[in-house]
C-alpha cells in the first residue's frame, strides 16, 4: 500500500473515531433528540455539578444543564435540567426533585418522581417541587451525637450497676431496713402477720358497713334515698346499648321526677305513665332505662345513685303496667356530661324494636 493510500486510511479512522465520540457524547447529553427543560429550586445543591445526571424511575433520562445562584441571599439555587422528551407522560406537575448520592460518597445526580395520573401534563421550563438533600457532614455529625448519647447512657447504666451491688451486699448482710427483713424470719413473720390482720379489718368492715344498711336505725337513711339493698341494683343492668336502630325514646329532667337531687324516690312517678302505656300497646324487643347524674359529686356515690333510679323507674313501670318485664333492663351511666336533663342528671326510656336481641344483664356485684 502507498504512502498516500496509508495517510487517507488513517485519516478516516481518526474522523470515524471522531464521530463516534461525537455521537455518543451527544447521546449522553441528549444533543440528538427531542428535549424540553424544567427547573427545580433547592436551598442548598450539595456539591451537584453542571453535567450530573437526571433520572426518572432510576433510569438516566436527563442532565443538568445550567446551576444558578440566587440574586438574594433569601433565595433559593435554580437547577435546569435538559429532559427527554419521553419523561412527558411521567413527569407532571406535581412531580419531586431530589438530590441523591451514587452510593455512599459518590457523585451526584438528581432524581425525579413520577407525577400522579390526573395531574396536568409539564410544561417546558416549568418549574416543580423539591426536598432538600441528604447532607452526609450533618448525618456524621447526628451519628456522632448519638454515640455520644450512648456512651453516656452506658456509663449511667455502669454506675446503676454498681449501686445495686452495693445495695444488694448491704441487703445480704443485713443492713438496714430491707436487710433486716430479709435476713430475719421473725420480722418477716410479723409483717405478714400485720398484712393479714389488716386484709381481716377490711374484710369485717365491709361485712359490717352492708349490715349497717339493713339496720334498723339506719335503714330510714337509705329508704329515704329510694332504696335499701345496694346490692339489687344491678340486677337488671346491662353493659351497653345495642347497636339497633330505636323505635321510640323517652327523656325526662332528674330534677322534674325525683324529689332530691341526691334520692332516688321518685316526686312524680306519674310522668313515667305515658312509657308504661306505650311499652302495654306496642310490640317490642327490648327497653332500656338509662340514667346518668350531674357533674358535681363524688363519682361512686353517683354512680350508686344513677343505678339506684335506673331500679326504681323500673320497678314502677313493671308493677304498673302489663308487658314482658324481662324485656326492660337498666344502664347507669353515672356522671356523664350532654344529653337530656339538667344539672342533677336525666333519665331515657330506650324502647328498640321486636328482633332486637336482649342483651345479658351484667352479674349482681357483691354486697359492698
Amino acid at each position: 500500500m502507498s504512502r498516500t493510500a496509508r495517510l487517507g486510511v488513517f485519516i478516516f479512522a481518526t474522523l470515524a473515531i471522531l464521530a463516534i465520540g461525537i455521537f455518543l457524547i451527544g447521546s449522553k447529553q441528549f444533543l440528538f433528540s427531542s428535549s424540553y427543560h424544567i427547573k427545580a429550586n433547592f436551598d442548598s445543591v450539595a456539591g451537584l455539578d453542571n453535567g450530573a445526571e437526571v433520572r426518572v424511575g432510576g433510569v438516566h433520562k436527563g442532565t443538568v444543564s445550567v446551576i444558578q445562584l440566587p440574586t438574594q441571599s433569601n433565595g433559593k439555587v435554580a437547577v435546569v435540567m435538559k429532559m427527554e422528551s419521553s419523561t412527558r407522560d411521567v413527569v407532571k406537575a406535581d412531580s419531586v426533585a431530589s438530590i441523591q448520592t451514587e452510593g455512599l460518597m459518590g457523585s451526584k445526580y438528581v432524581d425525579i418522581s413520577f407525577g400522579s395520573k390526573d395531574a396536568p401534563k409539564i410544561q417546558d421550563w416549568e418549574t416543580i417541587g423539591s426536598q432538600p438533600p441528604v447532607d452526609i457532614s450533618d448525618l456524621i455529625k447526628k451519628t456522632n451525637d448519638m454515640l455520644d448519647s450512648g456512651k453516656t447512657a452506658m456509663n449511667n447504666i455502669d454506675e446503676l450497676s454498681g449501686n445495686l451491688k452495693s445495695v444488694s451486699a448491704k441487703v445480704d448482710e443485713g443492713k438496714g431496713t430491707l436487710g433486716a427483713l430479709v435476713n430475719d424470719k421473725k420480722m418477716y413473720q410479723q409483717l405478714s402477720d400485720t398484712t393479714a390482720q389488716a386484709k381481716e379489718g377490711a374484710t369485717a368492715f365491709q361485712e359490717n358497713m352492708q349490715a349497717l344498711k339493713s339496720n334498723f336505725f339506719l335503714r330510714g337513711f337509705y329508704k329515704r334515698r329510694g332504696y335499701s339493698d345496694s346490692s339489687e341494683l344491678t340486677k337488671y343492668e346491662i353493659p351497653n346499648l345495642p347497636q339497633s336502630p330505636q323505635l321510640k325514646e323517652f327523656s325526662y329532667d332528674a330534677a322534674k321526677l325525683f324529689n332530691k337531687p341526691d334520692a332516688a324516690k321518685l316526686k312524680n312517678a306519674k310522668a313515667l305513665d305515658s312509657v308504661g302505656h306505650y311499652l302495654e300497646q306496642n310490640k317490642f324487643g327490648l327497653a332500656v332505662v338509662v340514667t346518668k347524674t350531674g357533674m358535681k359529686g363524688d363519682t361512686d356515690k353517683d354512680k350508686e345513685l344513677s343505678e339506684a333510679r335506673g331500679m326504681v323507674v323500673r320497678d314502677y313501670l313493671a308493677k304498673n303496667f302489663k308487658f314482658d318485664d324481662t324485656l326492660l333492663r337498666t344502664l347507669a351511666l353515672g356522671k356523664i356530661a350532654g344529653g337530656a336533663g339538667s344539672d342533677a342528671g336525666g333519665v331515657e326510656i330506650v324502647v328498640y324494636p321486636a328482633g332486637v336481641a336482649s342483651a345479658e344483664p351484667r352479674p349482681m356485684r357483691a354486697s359492698q
